[in-house]
């Protein structure tokens, strides 16, 4: 398998330098050069399968012979030695719980197959690698757990100013090793903007191999493919699901849809939005305008320029028509959500964290329409990690997993820096 640019201007790479570099030279995101078909036999078979052997066949054609087949089965069964329910709350909807791995968010097994890679890799560099990660709040504890540790690898994480619950700064400020936090005074799509340019500096490639772990990076991304495929191996209906996603950069819902290309067809998705609405109002008008991003308290999904939307571009043929036909997007407000959680967790005992209470608002929505379909939301983060939102809005406390009561113990170790790219540069070379 090999990746093209979605800038079309750079060469051609296989899965180790796709995954090594991160970013394109010419700036664009890698994209394979065909979406691999699933298997007749694998369609058949694969609810009786175990989640390893699932991970391993999805990715196994985009890794090609990257990877041993030993090497990259031991990796797939690390990345999904957790559990991945699909929970009923009503009658109509169903939630995908991504929130049982270390850090408690969908995040998890992207990043924990990413550094197992990236791992396999750096024994074949001479040169320590330096991964940059920007995150509005999930990407960066759980890239920071994931590569805790690790030879021969730096992580240098970015994150927004205020603009992250506190526990989700906890989980990647608190870590130390070869973890390194940076706390940008300004928004995500700053710190993502700072990332990219980096990439692009000649200074900085000299002295420094970089990478990414963010959703741009194709390991990260494409093995996202994995729990929906967990979800249809626990979806017993005869009629197949609507699947709502809690959309920000929109990696996870482009992992979904393509996912769907392989094989594993849905009935239908809806991009799930907050008032960062760039996607929903390019359904609307056909016209994709980047805007400045609006702070919400679903704040993983806070992005005004999503970075995948250009593989959702890709896997299309840049066709709007079947972009639309396939996917449905709504803006749901702060209060829309604040009123999904108090409600759910009133009449079905189900806590939503605030991207779960987007999303399932969002399916609600779509089912008024089409009430004889139902569906999932993926529930992308334990409630725990927006104990604020959650506790104000339901009026009472959260019990906090004993996994987590240390961290509220801890203090935090950040370097604060202005959203400018010499200020960044200047502590990269000195790390």
């Amino acid at each position: 398998m090999l990746y093209f640019s979605t800038n079309k201007s750079s060469k051609s790479v296989n899965f180790r330098e796709a995954t090594i570099t991160g970013q394109a030279p010419d700036k664009g995101l890698y994209f394979p050069e065909f979406v691999p078909k699933l298997s007749e036999n694998f369609l058949k078979n694969f609810k009786s399968m175990s989640n390893a052997d699932i991970a391993f066949e999805l990715i196994k054609p985009y890794v090609g012979d990257e990877i041993p087949t030993d090497d990259l089965m031991k990796i797939c069964s690390e990345t999904v030695d957790f559990e991945i329910p699909l929970k009923r709350i009503s009658d109509k909807i169903w939630s995908l719980e991504l929130f049982h791995g270390p850090t408690l968010a969908f995040k998890d097994v992207g990043a924990r197959f990413m550094s197992r890679c990236l791992r396999y890799f750096a024994k074949q560099i001479d040169k320590k690698i330096t991964v940059l990660v920007a995150t509005s709040g999930d990407t960066g504890g759980a890239v920071a757990n994931g590569f805790l540790g690790i030879d021969g690898v730096e992580v240098v994480i970015l994150y927004p100013s205020g603009k992250v619950s506190t526990i989700q700064e906890l989980q990647l400020t608190t870590l130390g090793q070869n973890i390194t936090a940076l706390e940008v005074a300004g928004t995500f799509d700053d710190c993502q903007a700072l990332v990219k340019q980096a990439f692009m500096d000649s200074e900085l490639n000299e002295n420094l191999f970089l990478t990414s772990a963010n959703s741009i990076n194709i390991a990260r991304w494409l093995s996202q493919q994995f729990y929906y495929a967990y979800a249809l191996k626990q979806w017993n209906l005869e009629e197949l699901p609507v699947i709502s996603v809690p959309s920000g950069n929109f990696g996870n819902i482009c992992a979904g849809l393509l996912a769907s290309e392989s094989g594993l067809a849905p009935k239908h998705f809806i991009a799930a939005c907050n008032a960062n609405d760039v996607f929903t109002k390019y359904l609307e008008t056909k016209k994709y305008e980047i805007k400045d991003t609006i702070p919400t308290i679903s704040n993983a999904m806070d992005v005004g320029n999503p970075s995948n939307f250009v593989r959702i571009l890709e896997l299309f043929g840049h066709d709007f028509s079947k972009i639309s036909e396939a996917i449905s997007s709504v803006s749901i407000s702060d209060s829309e959500t604040e009123q999904t959680i108090s409600k759910v967790y009133k009449n079905f005992n189900y806590l939503l964290d605030p991207h779960g209470a987007v999303a399932y608002t969002a399916l609600e929505i779509y089912l008024e329409n089409y009430p004889n379909e139902a569906g999932f939301i993926l529930e992308t983060a334990h409630p725990i990690k927006f104990l604020d939102t959650v506790e104000r809005v339901i009026n009472q406390s959260v019990e906090i997993p004993d996994n987590l009561t240390y961290l509220l113990k801890l203090r935090k170790n950040s370097t604060l820096i202005k959203p400018n790219f010499e200020d960044f540069k200047a502590v990269l070379l000195k790390s």
